[in-house]
C-alpha cells in the first residue's frame, strides 16, 4: 500500500457522507427552530439535541479516523493559496464540527433546562444555570452556525470546482474507492 492513496479510507468515506446529510438536516432543523413559534418548534428541538450529540460523537471517530487512515494528497499542481484554504476549511469544518454541538449543550445547561436525549437519556449540564451566559451561548451558537454554512457552502463549492473544472481527483477521492 502507498503512503499516499489515491482515495479515502471506505470508513472515512462514510464517516463524511454521513455527516455531511446530518450536518444538513441540522442546519435546516436549526433554521427552522429559530423561524417557529409554532408547534413544531418543540419537535424540532427534540430532534437538534440527539442529532448534535450524534455528530459530536461521530466527528471525534472521524478525527481518530484520520489520524490513523493514509489521506489522499491534493494535486502537486494546486496553487499555494488553494492548498493553504483547503487545509485551514479543513480545519475550521472540524473545529465547528465540534464547537457547535458543545456550544449548544452549554446554551441548554446555561438556560437551566435538562439536557435530555428523547426520554430517558439526561446528559449532565456542563455550565451552571445563568440568564447572561445562555444569552451569549444562544448567539455564539446562532453565529458559528451560519459561518458553518457558509463553510459547508465553500467546501461544496471547491469540490464541485476540483470534480467539474479541474477534474483532478480530488472529489472522486471522497466518492468512490477504485479508479474507474
Amino acid at each position: 500500500m502507498s503512503a499516499h492513496p489515491h482515495h479515502f479510507a471506505p470508513l472515512a468515506r462514510l464517516l463524511h457522507w454521513l455527516m455531511a446529510l446530518m450536518i444538513i438536516a441540522m442546519l435546516f432543523i436549526g433554521a427552522g427552530m429559530v423561524a417557529s413559534v409554532s408547534e413544531r418548534h418543540e419537535w424540532l428541538i427534540h430532534l437538534h439535541k440527539p442529532l448534535g450529540i450524534a455528530i459530536l460523537l461521530l466527528v471525534i471517530v472521524r478525527l481518530f479516523v484520520r489520524f490513523t487512515t493514509s489521506q489522499p494528497q491534493l494535486p502537486t499542481d494546486l496553487p499555494a493559496w488553494q492548498v493553504l484554504a483547503a487545509k485551514a476549511s479543513h480545519v475550521l469544518l472540524y473545529t465547528l464540527m465540534l464547537v457547535l454541538p458543545v456550544l449548544g449543550w452549554a446554551m441548554i445547561s446555561a438556560a437551566g433546562d435538562p439536557v435530555m436525549l428523547g426520554n430517558a437519556l439526561q446528559l449532565p449540564s456542563i455550565v451552571p444555570a445563568n440568564a447572561s451566559l445562555f444569552a451569549f451561548l444562544r448567539n455564539a451558537h446562532g453565529y458559528l452556525a451560519y459561518l458553518l454554512f457558509l463553510t459547508v457552502l465553500m467546501h461544496l463549492a471547491a469540490a464541485l470546482f476540483h470534480g467539474w473544472v479541474r477534474r483532478d481527483g480530488v472529489l472522486q477521492s471522497m466518492l468512490r474507492s477504485k479508479d474507474h
